[in-house]
């Protein structure tokens, strides 16, 4: 059986349930964005942490739009992003393949969720892996083109300082998740 996520959970559920879904998880990664460490040129949030945790939870398809409802409320001038800057002017910027990133990261790791591979800690670790491989791909290229970062300046600006860390957001994302699954089960029972 595949592991649950909001998305299974509500696949009969309305419009305005998804929504709210989506909603809350959009809110969920702009307060992990608010606690950051600031770095150039890529600042250390908790961002990777809630999109993981929204991902893996939501579901592939309400996860990533949560993110996207995350990125477009920064475009609108909410303050969202890390250490509350927003703008579109913000997102062209060295974070900016990061923050789109995000959507795959999202969709990734619910897509993994759905489909069984992210089942207890060990397989939520590994596809809390995975779904950062594909953050850091659109993050990396997109620091390399907008800076003057040559690649393997980007990777070591823009990657080798947060792997450590986000090996310990994906521990606490992996630890959080299933056991709040195991909760949930037991509450049923």
């Amino acid at each position: 059986m595949a592991q649950h996520t909001l998305l299974h959970a509500s696949a009969g559920a309305s419009l305005l349930t998804k929504a709210l879904a989506v909603l809350g998880g959009s809110a969920v990664i702009a307060l992990g964005a608010q606690v950051s460490v600031p770095m150039l040129p890529v600042p250390m949030s908790l961002q990777t942490l809630a999109v993981l945790m929204v991902g893996l939870t939501a579901g592939a398809r309400l996860g990533a739009a949560a993110v996207v409802a995350y990125l477009i409320e920064g475009v609108l001038g909410l303050p969202v992003f890390a250490s509350g800057h927003f703008g579109l002017p913000y997102m062209m910027g060295p974070t900016g393949g990061f923050l789109l990133g995000f959507v795959g990261m999202a969709f990734v790791a619910g897509l993994l969720a759905e489909r069984g591979v992210a089942r207890g800690f060990v397989g939520t670790g590994v596809a809390g892996l995975l779904a950062s491989v594909v953050l850091y791909v659109p993050g990396i290229a997109w620091l390399y083109a907008v800076t003057p970062l040559d690649l393997s300046g980007a990777v070591s600006a823009g990657m080798v300082p947060f792997l450590l860390g986000d090996a310990v957001k994906i521990a606490v994302a992996a630890l959080a998740v299933t056991g709040a699954w195991a909760a949930l089960r037991a509450r049923r029972d």
